[in-house]
């Protein structure tokens, strides 16, 4: 029988450590419980970098997501060249804000926007843009900023947007650009990256 992992209440990013610890331990077939959607995407996103098959089953409100790992697939096959950090690893950039530095709001807010036009021309490209806090207002409320990322997208750069910040101000509906992720995630990609840029 697979072991359940309960993970229902569990804030991000604990049902992904949980999940992760039962992957390290060498369980090939595990089963978690949760009790939101966005744990769920969290989840799934987990068992495929990890060459894990997930299907999930809702029931009474509660998500079952049962893990099974796939032969095949040679474990985080998808994620091999991110895993090898090395000087060559590229950038993350990390937005912590909605606005650049801490004067005029509304320069600071042109600032941004102008930053990520900037960026979206350049041929020098980060591998991930990772959203937080009050920086989750720019791809769920920015339109100007929004268009910027969606052109970064489209030029093969990650973008990650923390799903407990979007919950915290109420815009989750309302994310224009990026991927709904979790701390694990975010900062996974900072470990990864050669360097990271803070704004």
């Amino acid at each position: 029988m697979s072991r359940i992992i309960d993970a229902k209440g569990k804030a991000c990013p604990m049902p992904v450590l949980m999940a992760k610890e039962a992957i390290s331990a060498g369980e090939s077939q595990f089963t978690v419980l949760v009790d939101n959607t966005t744990a769920v995407g969290n989840l799934q996103r987990l068992a495929a970098n990890q060459g894990f098959d997930a299907s999930v089953e809702e029931k009474d409100g509660a998500y079952c997501l049962s893990f099974l790992k796939n032969g095949s697939l040679p474990v985080a096959s998808a994620e091999e060249p991110v895993c090898a950090p090395a000087p060559s690893a590229g950038y993350a950039i990390f937005v912590g804000r909605d606005i650049i530095g801490d004067g005029d709001r509304e320069l600071g807010t042109n600032l941004m926007r102008m930053f990520f036009y900037t960026l979206a021309q350049s041929d020098d490209l980060p591998r991930s843009i990772l959203f937080m806090n009050a920086g989750v207002k720019l791809p769920a409320g920015d339109e100007q900023v929004a268009q910027h990322l969606q052109t970064l997208l489209d030029r093969g750069v990650e973008v990650l947007v923390c799903g407990t910040c979007l919950n915290f101000y109420g815009i989750a509906d309302q994310l224009a650009a990026g991927t709904v992720s979790n701390m694990y995630d975010i900062l996974t990609r900072m470990q990864e990256a050669g360097k990271v840029i803070s704004l």
